[in-house]
This record gives C-alpha cells, structure tokens and sequence, in this order.
C-alpha cells in the first residue's frame, strides 16, 4: 500500500511535531490536526473527526492526555469508528509502555477500526525535562517529581517519530508492538547532575509522593481530579516495572536510540 495523505492528530505537540516534519521531508502530504490549526482535530469535539480523516491513507494516534485516561476506551471506539467509516487503511497508537489501564483502548481501537495498528508503546520522553510539564521547574533549577531512585530508559522523541514515519510508511508493522526506550536507565537524581552539566547551574532533584505531588500540579492550576490521576499515572510507571531498556528503536530503525546525555548534548 502506498501512503500520500496522513493525518497526524495533536501535531503541534511533542511528537506529532516531530511526526509531521519528517513526513513532509519524505514527500507525504500532511494534514497537521490540531485544536487551533486549519485542519481542525480536537479529541473533545468528536463532530470533527470524520472531516479530517476524509481522504487519508493513514493516521498517527496520539490521544491526549493518555490512553490509560478515563474516557481513553470510549475516544478509541468513536475514533476508530470515524477511520473505518473514512477508508483509512493504516494506523499508528502512540502509547505507554508498562500501561495495563492503556491495552484496553488499544483494543478498542483495533476492534473498530476493522484494521490492525502498529502499536507504539513509548518509556517516558527526554523531552519531558525541557518541553511541557517539567520544564519550567527544571530551567528554575528544581525537579520535583515521585519517582524515588528508580532508574527509566528516557526514549527521545526523536527516535520516537522517526520509529513513528517507519510504522505510518511499510506494510511491515500492521498489528506489532514497538517498545521504545533509550539505550539505559537512569533516575532522576542522574538526570539532574546531566542537566547541571549540560546547562551550567544546578538542579536539584526532589523526590516527593504521589499524593504531595497531585497538591503541587492543583497548586498550579491542574484539576484536582485530573491532578490526582497523574500523580498516581506517574507512580505507578515508575515503580520500577520499566526500568529495563529494550530494543524496539535498534529494531525499526537498525540504530542504537540516542542516550538521555546525547539528547541534552545535540538537542
């Protein structure tokens, strides 16, 4: 099957971003959907779906906020249902890796669809720490977060969506799952000493419980409910059942992934 029109939902994030640009280098027409731009893709606004899929080949799923969110196995059934109904014939899931409560709307998106994604399950991102969420805290010279001293294999985006390309472009990947990683793990106390180096001022990393931490993020604005959900969302990826690498980039792509050091060193 020959691909020339991908849809790629929440492409102004950090992997959608990613997702569209190297399509675009390999000559994909790109529908870049998102909430404020002109091919309009909200997941709130179901009545949207079907226009953005009309005429696509393929899509890059990426549901916000996660897919072991509530409401994550309804939006996959409805999505789904949308693909089906417009002809796309090939689809790419972003999820977790380590993420029981997200296999369920992984499903739900495979029974719908009447197609089988290629199954992207991701280890936390390296650009957590200077895009979104942690961003701020860490240029302020703090990481505060609940993950103890256990170590994670921080994937980089970037192999992320060039694993993403490969998936959305060959018929090789319909119904495999890829877990991607980088090549180690590493806590959070190293990836502060990496960013002090990296950067030229200190952070300190602070481990905190989940609970403390869902009285930080309310304390900055966040829901309590949806605050309360990623605190726990959080804890329980990082309790240690993620910290082995695995191969899924070097598998895709026939490289090693890009070390957290090697991500701060070329951006």
């Amino acid at each position: 099957m020959t691909v020339r029109t991908v849809l790629v939902t929440g492409a102004t994030g950090k992997t959608g971003r990613r997702v569209a640009e190297r399509l675009a280098a390999r000559g994909v027409e790109v529908r870049a959907g998102s909430r404020s731009g002109p091919v309009r893709f909200d997941w709130e606004d179901p009545a949207g779906w079907g226009p953005a899929l009309a005429g696509a080949d393929a899509a890059y799923v990426n549901y916000h906020p996660d897919l072991a969110a509530p409401g994550a196995v309804e939006a996959m059934t409805a999505f789904g249902a949308a693909a089906a109904g417009a002809g796309v014939r090939r689809l790419t899931l972003l999820s977790g890796r380590g993420e029981p409560l997200a296999e369920a709307a992984e499903e739900a998106l495979r029974a719908a669809a009447g197609v089988e994604p290629a199954l992207v399950r991701a280890s936390f991102f390296a650009q957590n720490f200077t895009e979104g969420l942690l961003a701020e805290g860490v240029r302020a010279g703090e990481l505060v977060f609940p993950a103890g001293d256990t170590p994670e294999p921080f994937v980089d985006v970037a192999d992320l969506a060039d694993v993403v390309v490969e998936t959305l472009l060959s018929d090789a990947h319909a119904g495999l799952v890829h877990e991607l990683t980088g090549p180690r793990g590493v806590t959070f106390a190293e990836v502060a000493a990496e960013l002090s180096r990296a950067w030229g001022h200190p952070v300190t990393y602070t481990p905190v419980e989940p609970g403390a931490y869902a009285e930080l993020l309310a304390g900055f604005g966040l829901p309590r409910p949806e605050a309360r959900w990623l605190a726990e969302l959080f804890g329980t990826l990082l309790d240690g059942h993620n910290a082995e690498p695995t191969d899924g980039v070097k598998r895709v792509l026939g490289r090693e992934p890009r070390s957290f050091a090697r991500f701060l060193a070329e951006g």
